[in-house]
């Protein structure tokens, strides 16, 4: 039964799956924690009127978005293209 199992199922590239799949959830996640971090320190720094700090927090969150955006592509691109 073992032997058919075996033959069937490529457990190797199952486990690749797994592996990149999990280490692209922990990512993406990751990436838009970032971009929620700098939107909401963008927005505490501009009340408090220290607009250089308003300004680099502003710019992470920009950045971490658009690496979030891409990400997102990325996957879509990659899922279409077999």
């Amino acid at each position: 039964m073992s032997l058919l199992a075996g033959s069937i199922v490529d457990s190797k590239a199952l486990l690749q799956t797994v592996g990149y799949s999990l280490l692209a959830g922990i990512g993406v996640t990751f990436i838009f924690s970032i971009a929620i971090f700098g939107f909401a320190r963008f927005v505490e720094m501009g009340r408090a009127g220290r607009s250089p700090s308003a300004v680099a927090f502003g710019g992470l969150a920009l950045f971490a978005f658009a690496a979030f955006a891409a990400a997102i592509v990325l996957g879509i691109i990659v899922m279409t293209s077999k």
